[in-house]
């Protein structure tokens, strides 16, 4: 019987001329190029040391926490006083908190809850650093869109630390365990960005550690509960 020779059926797969092991010619495919990279010769400034958002923050003109319980603080005075001194810090560039969240808490009275037209968002209180000690949850609302995401917690001297700031368009903000999840509107609406953040005990703040994309609910066809999170244009 006649046999082929080895080399002959490599080549003649290769070639397209046979198909052998499942080996087959699927035609050109085109050049493969690297990724261009554009500007080369432009790089950012590096951050002022003082204007990094993702920095823990003592927050300035609080007193310490009684208990070391951020239960027994006004989160509406946490807040301001963070704003304000985040405002004076960027100079109101815009770097560490949006230029119009000092005229929006100005609608807060002097009230716990700030009053019916103050734009802080309920507090929520979740441990999140492992310690016992629940962390502040809240937001700034800074448009119909736009808001300012913080979380606090309290140091072991009792003093009250910003370990996450984040604009956003919150289309929803989740918690479990230890993690913090972001969800925000992406260019695609068929999808929704997850930021889940965790605590850093070296970086002392909520640390970014997974970026994913999620299906919109809305768009799968599936019901949704009242509970369900749906997604904005």
């Amino acid at each position: 019987m006649y046999r082929v020779p080895a080399v002959l059926v490599l080549a003649l797969a290769l070639a397209g001329c046979a198909d052998v092991e499942g080996l087959q010619n699927d035609g050109d495919l085109g050049t493969v190029h690297a990724p261009q990279s554009l500007w080369k010769g432009i790089r950012p400034d590096p951050p002022d040391p003082a204007q990094v958002p993702g920095t823990a923050s003592v927050v300035p003109g609080l007193p310490k926490a009684p208990d070391l319980s951020m239960h027994a603080v006004n989160p509406v005075s946490v807040v301001r006083a963070d704003v304000t001194s985040a405002t004076e810090q960027d100079g109101g560039t815009g770097r560490l908190v949006d230029p119009r969240a000092v005229q929006r808490l100005a609608l807060c009275t002097q009230a716990v809850d700030g009053g019916p037209d103050c734009p802080v968002r309920p507090p929520v209180f979740h441990d999140l650093t492992g310690n016992g000690r629940e962390e502040l949850i809240t937001a700034l609302d800074i448009d119909g869109r736009v808001s300012e995401l913080r979380v606090y917690t309290v140091q072991d001297d009792g003093r009250i630390a910003r370990i996450l700031a984040r604009r956003a368009v919150l289309e929803g903000v989740e918690v479990a365990a230890e993690h913090l999840a972001v969800r925000e509107p992406t260019s695609n609406p068929a999808y929704v960005a997850v930021s889940d953040y965790v605590w850093d005990p070296k970086a002392g703040i909520m640390n970014l550690n997974q970026l994913t994309l999620d299906d919109c609910p809305s768009l799968t066809g599936v019901p949704l509960s009242p509970d369900a999170q749906r997604c904005t244009p």
